[in-house]
């Protein structure tokens, strides 16, 4: 690996081990084994490296919402049982231990203050949306409109930010996929009665 790969490899371990705050740029350059130059060489400053590491870690992660394509999700598209089943998983990764979830809850917390980091992590959440309306209504991501990431997508993130804020303030409490579908058959129970 190249400085810029060892550096993003070294954020990455930092992030998850102190967060987003309390990582330095000294910390990164010690577990990177690279020099402070190059991370604003390659990254232009610490936040955009912190930033770009955490936008991986989240990509790494999601690739265990469906299951990590080892079978196929059951269900039909656009399901109860479908949005049962990828909320079963992303629950899961909620509950592993060092979840990068904790991580995320700080970074929407000091988002206002890291102008910079906040557009990077926007950008990155809106493509978050794509994938999620692909993994729950099926089709390829790159099908799917900017119209249904505004609607559909702006939902499936704000079900997935709610369930961040409650697996790290309150796991025990929190939802789990039966739950949240059992909300979701209600809400549309109640939309459908004239």
């Amino acid at each position: 690996m190249g400085h810029r790969e060892d550096l993003l490899a070294g954020a990455k371990r930092c992030l998850l081990a102190k967060g987003f705050v309390r990582t330095t740029a000294r910390d990164i350059v010690g577990e990177s084994g690279t020099n402070l130059a190059s991370i604003g060489y390659h990254y232009g400053s610490k936040d955009a490296l912190l930033a770009q590491a955490y936008i991986e870690l989240v990509e790494e992660m999601a690739v265990a919402f469906d299951g990590g394509g080892a079978v196929e999700l059951p269900g039909e598209p656009g399901s109860l049982d479908r949005f049962r089943a990828v909320w079963s998983n992303v629950v899961a990764t909620m509950r592993e231990p060092g979840s990068v979830w904790r991580l995320s809850a700080e970074i929407v917390a000091i988002g206002d203050r890291l102008p910079e980091v906040r557009d990077h992590l926007a950008r990155a959440q809106r493509e978050g949306a794509r994938g999620l309306v692909s993994l729950l209504m099926g089709g390829r991501e790159e099908d799917v409109t900017d119209e249904t990431v505004d609607t559909l997508g702006a939902f499936y993130l704000t079900v997935l930010m709610g369930l961040m804020a409650q697996w790290t303030f309150d796991p025990d409490s929190a939802s789990d996929a039966d739950r949240l579908t059992e909300g979701l058959r209600r809400v549309i129970e109640g939309a459908t009665k004239s």
